[in-house]
């Protein structure tokens, strides 16, 4: 089973670019972040047509998440818990049935957090304490489970090709970090880090300055894997090429395969 994670940065303007992704690499699930759109505008029927099954948790002009399925999925929830009057749609997740198994996915666009200190960055540690209780609790029903999508989190040096400029950014701060940490370790395996260690793999590139010719970009795309998971994962890639495409996102997909 291959899911992939995107930040799309706008269906309505990515919709080309996507069916264009989808149709060459045939993901079995995309979890889909910004989507920029309520529901009921949501692109369903050319996505539709090549196969996939469509869950959307949208809001208008900002943020939004969507799950995108060749396979059965069921028990769909959207909004992560812990706070019954956050409206920000950031949080989608549903049990996808594979051939020989099933996994909850969990779709997120994790806030910001800009500028610090502020009201965006106090919002972004709460929901961060949010995600650590529903981490905790797919942890602990021992199953297949894995939460993915663009984290906002800068993990280590690694993961940028200016890490230095970026130091005292809500991605990669004392604070951001330490709340990333405490959700992988919990016990969650980090599946990009878990097959490849080198430096110099991003998902992230700027539209300003030249950032992709130069490289210089962030990897703050990510899956996390519970243990069930983690012991099901071949394989963890980015698909870097995207982003030299025509009217691209300025984030690349992200896959896992799973033996599901």
């Amino acid at each position: 089973m291959r899911i992939a994670s995107f930040n799309i940065n706008g269906i309505k303007a990515r919709l080309p670019a996507l069916l264009d992704w989808l149709s060459e690499s045939k993901p079995d699930v995309v979890l889909l972040q910004e989507i920029k759109s309520i529901d009921e505008n949501f692109p369903r029927e050319p996505i539709e047509d090549l196969g996939y099954h469509v869950e959307t948790h949208g809001q208008k002009s900002f943020n939004g998440v969507a799950i995108l399925s060749r396979l059965p999925i069921e028990d769909v929830t959207r909004g992560l818990p812990g706070d019954p009057d956050d409206e920000q749609a950031r949080w989608i997740e549903a049990t996808v049935i594979g051939d020989e198994g099933a996994v909850r996915v969990c779709g997120l666009y994790l806030p910001n957090g800009n500028p610090v200190p502020g009201p965006k960055f106090d919002y972004k540690l709460a929901w961060m304490d949010r995600l650590f209780d529903r981490a905790q609790a797919l942890f602990d029903a021992e199953e297949p489970a894995l939460m993915a999508g663009d984290y906002n989190i800068i993990p280590a040096p690694d993961d940028a090709a200016r890490p230095k400029d970026w130091w005292g950014d809500a991605l990669y701060r004392p604070e951001s970090l330490a709340a990333w940490r405490r959700v992988v370790n919990i016990g969650f395996t980090e599946a990009f880090r878990a097959r490849d260690a080198a430096p110099m793999n991003y998902t992230f590139w700027d539209y300003q300055a030249g950032a992709w010719n130069k490289n210089d970009g962030i990897r703050i795309d990510h899956f996390l894997l519970t243990p069930a998971a983690a012991d099901r994962l071949v394989d963890c890639q980015i698909d870097r090429h995207v982003r030299g495409r025509e009217k691209p996102s300025d984030h690349v997909p992200i896959w896992v395969e799973l033996a599901l």
